[in-house]
């Protein structure tokens, strides 16, 4: 590994653009946005950008944003990734900066992200002489369970990139802390949904129907049982039944009883069980309360899996940024998924996490990702901005 081209000077480069990093995320986390489509969120990204000298391109199928730093010197290319869109939650923690979108909230920290990796570009663009090989900065929309990163690299993000890394920030961690690991870093996470389907009729004769809602608890319980009964107990996966729906009165036995939920899995095999008995339990269920039953598997995000090296290589690279103690190596994956998964089936990279408890809580207890009352330490997005920025001067050892 060299050293960071900027040295022990790339954390107050950082450091200096922390109003502007701060005013960018608060900026988007008020006017927060769903989905693919995030044409504001978007247009304040390209704002940002402007002047860089960067060769930027917008999206054709989503509001993706593609900038490229060009040093014309030959290099790798290192694609560093930021996504934008936010959640369909209120936020509940009062703030100068609150949503002003109702029902719409950056819980999950991407307008921290962006705001990082903006800064990380404007620090680079900078230092445009004292690099080699070409930057991407990748802003992608639609990670919240919309594949964003899927139709980015269908319109050719990846073409020619050599390495990739992402920052992930969480707030159930120590203030400025990086983690991450080699291998599975995140889980798979797929939808299952199942209909069962019975005979409906009046509440006061059970015996002249076919009850669903019975069928309906045996299968939950079936399925959360099932988990420990076909996975050996060294594997992680889980089944989490979150939606169940049947009924509209109190004297109507339904005709259907519906229930959904997901699947996550570290490792291809586990996964491939889980669907597979997610089925054949729902199936015997339903049949033993004299149902018949619908089930459908939703395949979603994969295992999200670090390459070989990429830890050592975040670990070496903070170490050389924020002094010794700051890396904490991550003992195990996290049932969480993300879209990042699909970049890293297709060039070698990582993830990693920057803690952001908030200073007033502990990392044990504060409200996490997706929380209507999660916050994010504004205080230590300089070091995501330093990290970002390192990660594409910094070259592996061969």
């Amino acid at each position: 590994m060299t050293a960071p081209v900027i040295g022990p000077d790339l954390v107050a480069a950082a450091l200096d653009r922390d109003q502007e990093t701060i005013e960018l995320r608060r900026a988007i986390h008020q006017d927060p946005e769903v989905g693919l489509h995030l044409p504001r969120t978007q247009e304040r990204i390209t704002e940002a950008l402007t002047g860089l000298g960067l060769e930027i391109t917008l999206g054709q199928t989503t509001t993706s944003v593609v900038a490229d730093l060009d040093t014309g010197r030959p290099g790798p290319t290192v694609l560093l990734r930021g996504d934008m869109d936010a959640l369909p939650l209120h936020e509940d923690h009062p703030s100068d900066f609150r949503s002003l979108n109702d029902g719409v909230m950056h819980a999950c920290g991407h307008d921290a992200h962006v705001a990082m990796l903006v800064s990380a570009a404007r620090l680079l663009s900078d230092h445009r002489g004292e690099l080699r090989g070409r930057i991407r900065f990748m802003f992608q929309p639609g990670e919240e369970g919309y594949g964003g990163a899927t139709y980015m690299i269908d319109e050719g993000v990846l073409e020619g990139v050599d390495r990739a890394f992402a920052l992930h920030v969480f707030t159930n961690m120590p203030a400025g802390m990086i983690t991450t690991r080699d291998g599975a870093l995140m889980a798979s996470a797929d939808r299952f949904e199942i209909t069962i389907h019975g005979e409906g009729g009046h509440a006061s004769a059970p015996h002249q129907c076919v009850d669903p809602i019975p069928a309906m608890a045996a299968t939950v319980t079936g399925l959360h049982t099932m988990v420990g009964r076909s996975v050996e107990a060294t594997r992680s996966g889980l089944v989490t039944v979150a939606h169940v729906e049947a009924g509209t009165t109190n004297n109507v036995i339904p005709h259907e009883a519906y229930l959904e939920g997901t699947i996550r899995a570290h490792d291809d095999q586990t996964r491939a069980t889980l669907q597979a008995n997610v089925g054949r339990v729902a199936d015997g269920s339903a049949a033993a309360h004299g149902c018949r039953c619908t089930t459908t598997i939703h395949p979603g995000y994969p295992v999200t899996r670090n390459h070989q090296g990429q830890t050592e290589l975040v670990a070496q690279v903070t170490e050389s940024l924020l002094g010794a103690g700051v890396f904490l190596p991550m003992p195990a994956p996290v049932m969480g998924a993300e879209d990042f998964s699909y970049v890293l089936e297709h060039v070698p990279g990582s993830m990693a996490f920057l803690g952001v408890c908030p200073d007033d809580e502990t990392f044990a207890t504060a409200a996490p990702n997706h929380s209507n009352l999660m916050r994010v330490n504004e205080a230590v997005l300089h070091r995501g901005v330093a990290l970002y920025a390192a990660m594409a001067m910094t070259e592996p050892a061969a």
